[in-house]
């Protein structure tokens, strides 16, 4: 039998994303065939007790307060990032510094100059990186980029995409980092998820007529007294893709009874497609050559058919979710490390997503067009 090489993982923060991250890693090691085994061997977070904690019901052998532990221990070959916005250049570039692989949770960075120091410094060492952009990877977006690809749907018209939630609905909440300029606002959170889809599925976005908002102008601070909020609450813009197509993206956050919709519909000359992430393992394609009286939007469910569908269900529609497409990511990752093909999504692609949401931002402020 031939003995696998050990990639050992240092993550810094046990929140949201990294619970979803230590539970990627565990299942892309079963459902996938990688040419690398995994050590889960450090976790750092804010304090020891938070790190301790986290690490002995993650299954991390080692916790330290002190996130620095990660990127000058030897012993860690990928630095995981799920901390706040604003610390993910600072930390990236010092473990590009000393050498690690670098994933990352978007956006990459709060500045499109900062994500462009970060890409840079990476290439520049020759490490692999990966920006947390796990919707892409769901079996059914990669079937309509196909399906897209390959003329379905005729010539691209139209396009609308929308990533809203709720989670800032409620104005007493308190102001948290996302509420920080450096934390980018809705649109940042998650209009990035928009864009990024966007562009998987049409090609690069080349103009861009922006609009953010600001709803809730100010948050009780936990300490007391309230606090200004400047970011906005809801991002939108009207876009111009290269290939002629035309459409609408928006990043919302105050989408009240809006737990995860992250949605796409496209429209071509010879049919559509509508995506929702509520029903993340459905595909819905309307074809103009349907009989007269037989046609609407028929649902394509998620099967083995679909790789990498099979690797985590034999059985069609019985679904996966959301934690299996980080497993998705995570797997493409650690092969892309091992040399067996590219990152799914880069730090340079994460540059590219910063790049539209300031091109936004600006077009919000100056009121008209921008190439991007």
């Amino acid at each position: 039998m031939i003995r696998k090489p050990t990639l050992s993982i240092g993550l810094i923060g046990s929140g949201f994303m990294g619970k979803a991250h230590v539970f990627g890693f565990a299942t892309a090691q079963k459902v996938f065939d990688i040419p690398a085994k995994v050590n889960l061997h450090t976790l750092a977070d804010i304090d020891q007790q938070t790190a301790k904690s986290a690490a002995d019901e993650f299954g991390f052998k080692n916790s330290t307060d002190n996130w620095r532990d990660l990127v000058n221990n030897p012993e860690i070959d990928i630095i995981d990032i799920t901390a706040p916005n604003a610390l993910h250049k600072e930390m990236a570039l010092e473990a590009i510094s000393a050498s690690k692989h670098v994933y990352c949770e978007k956006p990459l960075a709060p500045l499109f100059s900062d994500a462009l120091e970060m890409t840079n410094a990476a290439e520049k060492m020759g490490v692999k990186t990966q920006v947390g952009f796990n919707y892409l990877c769901n079996p059914m977006i990669t079937l309509a980029k196909e399906m897209i690809a390959s003329g379905e749907l005729g010539e691209i018209r139209s396009y609308r995409g929308i990533h809203a939630e709720d989670y800032m609905s409620n104005a007493s909440d308190p102001f948290t980092f996302r509420h920080d300029q450096a934390g980018g606002g809705a649109l940042a959170d998650l209009g990035s998820h928009a864009l990024a889809t966007a562009e998987f599925l049409l090609g690069e976005i080349k103009e861009v007529m922006g609009d953010c908002i600001n709803l809730i102008s100010e948050r009780p601070e936990i300490g007391g007294g309230n606090k200004a909020v400047q970011v906005d609450d809801i991002g939108r813009a009207f876009v111009r893709f290269s290939n002629g197509a035309s459409g609408y993206v928006e990043g919302n956050w105050v989408a009240t009874g809006r737990k995860m919709q992250h949605d796409f519909e496209v429209h071509g000359s010879k049919g559509a497609l509508f995506f929702t992430q509520e029903r993340l393992n459905e595909l819905h394609f309307y074809s103009t050559k349907d009989a007269g009286g037989r046609r609407g939007f028929r649902k394509i469910e998620a099967a083995p058919d679909h790789y990498p569908y099979g690797n985590f269900c034999v059985a069609p529609g019985h679904q996966i979710g959301f934690n299996d497409l980080k497993a998705i990511e995570i797997a493409g990752y650690l092969n892309a490390i091992m040399g067996n093909g590219p990152e799914p999504f880069s730090f340079r692609q994460g540059m590219r997503i910063q790049h539209l949401i300031e091109k936004i931002q600006k077009s919000s402020t100056t009121r008209r067009w921008l190439s991007v």
